[in-house]
């Protein structure tokens, strides 16, 4: 039987709903690692699942780059201070930061980022990057994915291809602005992984978009 993604999605948020706690210095709402599980039991969790290219990989790279990583009880404070650096300077933008644990997403709709049919970045969403590019450089004890999303318009072929275009664009200009490339991974998914309904303009626009998973750099990836 085929399952219904907009099911699902509506099951993720009631277990988010039910597993957030807020943080007592930001005042936002994040979703407990507890219900971590439930959503990716609900949703096969794409966002939640291992680094583009494998971990181990991604780990010779930070290696040779001379990356170093962060002690186990340290990881969650790192973060914290990442993610209001985050919060602060996307401050007023549609761009949304996302807690999973100790894993931060970044939402950036790709009508604030590319114009129709582009894999450019707008001149006008570049400000904005320029300050996630200076917080992701200054935490550099992460790794970075950069996903590519698009609508369901067009053949699977094009979409996949543009939403290819669109990550390794935002993942070169990041590097262009000092991050290092050992930490980016990039990902098209197309038109795969929508997170509204396909059907209305408006849904259309919230799947065009780019994420930016960051995921802290423990210690024992390093020894592994």
């Amino acid at each position: 039987m085929k399952t219904n993604p907009f099911l699902l999605a509506g099951l993720a948020a009631s277990l988010a709903i039910g597993g957030c706690t807020t943080d007592p210095d930001t005042g936002e709402r994040r979703i407990s690692k507890a219900a971590i599980g439930g959503i990716g039991g609900a949703l096969g969790g794409y966002l939640l699942g291992d680094l583009v290219g494998g971990r181990r990989d991604r780990t010779e790279k930070l290696l040779g780059a001379g990356i170093g990583g962060l002690a186990g009880a340290g990881i969650g404070v790192y973060m914290d201070k990442q993610e209001r650096e985050l919060r602060a300077r996307t401050a007023g933008t549609d761009v949304q930061v996302i807690r999973r644990g100790d894993d931060l997403v970044l939402n950036i709709p790709s009508g604030i980022t590319f114009a129709y049919d582009s894999a450019s970045v707008q001149p006008q969403f570049q400000r904005t990057l320029d300050q996630v590019a200076q917080t992701l450089a200054e935490y550099n004890q992460t790794y970075i994915d950069v996903y590519g999303h698009t609508d369901a318009t067009g053949s699977d072929a094009y979409n996949q291809g543009l939403s290819e275009r669109r990550a390794t664009a935002v993942a070169d200009y990041l590097a262009g602005r000092g991050v290092q490339t050992a930490r980016i991974g990039t990902r098209g998914y197309g038109k795969t992984q929508p997170i509204a309904s396909n059907d209305t303009d408006a849904g259309r626009a919230a799947n065009r978009r780019v994420e930016i998973k960051i995921v802290p750099i423990s210690q024992n990836d390093l020894r592994g």
